[in-house]
């Protein structure tokens, strides 16, 4: 489920003055992350670091978009609501959030996440990648 824009709005974001040089280097450090990701060998015991990697360059991006538009956000969940909010891209969405879901549950109970989840979705982890690649080089 995705957070409710208003919520994030009235308690989670600020508008900041937008900074090109930040935007920037957080683009940057998320591509050479993506690089490390799409360097690990896929086996049974790294798919959920590399679902997880996914996740982490996604949020870095989402991170960027909101940065560029001026906005800052206290928490993740309202980065992929401000995400659906400006593109209603539902299908994108929910996969960021299942994402979330899978990391959280993998850093804070030690949970896999599924092989199926990964091979299922590992075009779609590149596509919203480089739609939010878009969205932030404008």
């Amino acid at each position: 489920m995705i957070m409710n824009w208003n919520l994030c709005e009235k308690e989670f974001i600020r508008i900041v003055k937008r900074d090109e040089r930040r935007v920037k280097s957080i683009i940057d450090r998320a591509l050479i992350r993506l690089k490390i990701v799409e360097g690990i060998k896929v086996s049974e015991d790294s798919i959920s670091f590399i679902v997880e990697g996914y996740y982490e360059v996604i949020k870095e991006l989402l991170v960027a978009y909101l940065l560029s538009n001026g906005l800052r956000s206290k928490n993740h969940q309202c980065l992929i609501s401000y995400f659906y909010k400006t593109t209603k891209k539902e299908k994108e969405t929910n996969l960021i959030s299942q994402m979330s879901y899978f990391r959280n549950r993998l850093g804070y109970y030690g949970e896999i996440i599924p092989k199926k989840f990964y091979e299922t979705n590992k075009r779609e982890f590149k596509d919203i990648i480089k739609l939010l690649l878009g969205l932030v080089k404008g």
